[in-house]
């Protein structure tokens, strides 16, 4: 039996490996980082992904404003990882690996926006 076709990995699973990279980098922070902006963020990431998978489940009608609130969030959590850079909490090397995650996942946002938004318009 051959392995199932090879797939684009989920927007899912895509904030589940963010939040596991921001967790992850927690350790090393001081108590106060640790319990300040990066909570927040931290805070912000585990709500992206509620809001992804809120949409998954959702009936057609409802998913665009969520989409719009995981569109907002996701951008959101990319000023608050660009200031934990700005003020030296993380360095410039997890600055834009966390970065380019959030870039790859506002992409995946916008073209699930695109898809939803084409479907519910009347075609001509």
């Amino acid at each position: 039996m051959s392995p199932p076709p090879h797939k684009q990995p989920s927007i899912i699973h895509k904030i589940r490996v963010l939040y596991q990279d921001i967790y992850c980098i927690s350790g090393k922070f001081s108590k106060r980082d640790k319990l300040g902006i990066h909570a927040i963020v931290e805070s912000l990431c585990i709500e992206i992904l509620s809001l992804a998978i809120e949409t998954a489940f959702s009936k057609a009608n409802i998913k665009l404003g969520v989409l719009e609130k995981l569109r907002i969030k996701t951008n959101i959590l990319k000023n608050l990882v660009r200031t934990e850079y700005e003020i030296d909490i993380i360095d410039m090397k997890t600055y834009l690996r966390i970065s380019e995650q959030l870039v790859e996942i506002s992409k995946m946002t916008n073209g699930w926006i695109n898809f939803v938004t084409e479907k519910e318009s009347p075609k001509k």
